[in-house]
This record gives structure tokens, C-alpha cells and sequence, in this order.
């Protein structure tokens, strides 16, 4: 494909919208997939071109492929750009969760709130988990809470090790996806394990997420590595029971996961 006479270079983005510039031009490129407009192998517009034509900076661009990566929609390779991935890549199993690329591919608006940034030294549990060298490792620890609509969703506690962005700051995880960050610097998820447990939620978690004390919820934990093995990430989050539900299918070929979100809760 030609990328100058590519068809997104002449799509429209709203300014006034609520929804972030980066979204859309993820919408934009799905819709373009779903159609058949864009076929596995195709080139997409390089940076500089979606900069140019959609008066965006590279940053918004930059967020929008590591959304696509991330849901195995789009591949980059090295020195020759970001190209439609084969159909295989789509399947469920071998998605890397991404909050706000999960959301936004279920027609909702995510958001987030911070209400916790520091930075800690480990305990021998987080040094485990993260599978630190040492507990001298410096390690970010930051809660968000995660709304969908404006609702909350999931209380989320994150944790990862300093080096792997250093110059990290609140007003920066406020700003921008944190994933998107750190594809800029070449990190990027390859695989996750994720362990669920249901609970009932405390009375602070509860008044946090909008809902009852004692309510049920689902407690999650996961760890993320890149292609090269290297655990980077751990996060502890508490899921609305009565906002979310979970579905595993069993087939020939393995695995599916997926979850839905309630769109008319509230």
C-alpha cells in the first residue's frame, strides 16, 4: 500500500470531543480494519505522516499504535514501520490487557483517578513478584482508581521498578498512559499471567469504588514481561462484581478469556 493515498490520512478528528485525539485515531484505524479497508500487511501511515495530515503531535500518535500493538491489531518491525497484523494475532489469548484500549473497544470512555504516587523501597513480597535483583531497587507504587463512564470500575495498585522509567511523575501517569510511556523508551508487554479470587469488599474499598460494603468483587493480580522474559510490571486491582463479568471458553485450539462491562449501570 501506497501510505500517502492511505484512506486515514484524510480522516477527521474532533477537537471539541470529550473523547482523547489518541481514541479516535485507534477508532478510526479499527473501523478501517473491520471493513476491510485495511487487510493484514498493509503499511500504516508512518508518524510523521499522521502528524502532518491529522494535526496531532507524535505522542498522540505514539498512543494510538501501542494501544493497536497491544491488542494485536497492528505489528511494528524494525526500520520498515507499523503494519496490519495477520488474523491469528487477534485471538483473545494473545492480548495483553490494556485498561484503556479494552474500554475504548467496548464503545465506553475510560478514565482514570490518581490517589496514590510514591515511590518505595520493596517489600520481599513486591522484590518476588517482581523478581528484583534486590529490595535496593527502587520500585514505583501508584493506586488509580479506573472509571468507565465516570463510574468507578476497579481500584488498581501498580508496581514497578524505578530504572525501567526514571524520570516518572504524576503529572505525567495523569497525562498520559503509562504503557504508551514506556513503548516511547521500548518496553513493551509480551505476555501477562493473571489470578483472579472473589471477595467481599472492605468498607474503605467500597466507599472508593461506589458501592457497598461486603459487596462482591473480584480481586486480580497479574504480572507482565516483555519478549525477553524480563518481569516489569505487578498490579493488585479489586473489579466491581456488579459492574463486570468474566467468560472463559474452552476450545479445540485453547483458551479465550474475555470480560464485559454493564454499559447501563447506573
Amino acid at each position: 500500500m501506497n501510505t500517502g493515498n492511505s484512506p486515514i490520512l484524510s480522516a477527521k478528528l474532533s477537537l471539541d470531543s470529550d473523547v482523547p485525539l489518541y481514541n479516535q485515531l485507534v477508532a478510526i484505524i479499527k473501523r478501517h480494519i473491520s471493513a476491510g479497508i485495511l487487510v493484514p500487511g498493509d503499511l500504516l501511515p508512518s508518524e510523521a505522516e499522521l502528524c502532518r495530515a491529522l494535526s496531532i503531535s507524535r505522542s498522540t500518535v505514539r498512543q494510538a499504535i501501542g494501544a493497536l500493538e497491544s491488542e494485536g491489531l497492528v505489528v511494528r518491525r524494525q526500520g520498515k514501520g507499523t503494519f496490519v497484523a495477520e488474523p491469528k494475532v487477534h485471538r483473545k489469548t494473545e492480548r495483553v490487557y490494556s485498561f484503556t484500549a479494552e474500554m475504548t473497544a467496548m464503545g465506553l470512555t475510560p478514565s482514570s483517578d490518581l490517589i496514590e504516587f510514591t515511590v518505595i523501597t520493596p517489600t520481599p513480597d513486591i522484590v518476588k513478584m517482581l523478581e528484583l535483583r534486590s529490595s535496593d531497587v527502587k520500585v514505583y507504587k501508584f493506586t488509580r482508581i479506573r472509571k468507565v463512564n465516570g463510574e468507578p470500575l476497579m481500584l488498581e495498585t501498580s508496581f514497578y521498578p524505578q530504572y525501567i522509567y526514571p524520570n516518572l511523575t504524576p503529572e505525567l501517569l495523569t497525562t498520559h498512559s503509562f504503557y504508551s510511556l514506556l513503548y516511547d523508551v521500548g518496553v513493551v508487554p509480551y505476555t501477562a499471567v493473571d489470578s483472579y479470587e472473589a471477595v467481599k469488599f472492605s468498607k474503605a474499598d467500597a466507599e472508593l469504588l461506589h458501592c457497598r460494603a461486603g459487596s462482591a468483587g473480584f480481586f486480580m493480580q497479574r504480572q507482565t514481561r516483555t519478549e525477553s522474559g524480563e518481569c516489569y510490571e505487578f498490579t493488585q486491582t479489586y473489579m466491581r462484581g456488579d459492574r463486570a463479568s468474566l467468560e472463559i471458553v474452552l476450545h479445540k485450539d485453547g483458551v479465550s478469556f474475555s470480560r464485559s462491562v454493564d454499559k447501563q449501570h447506573g
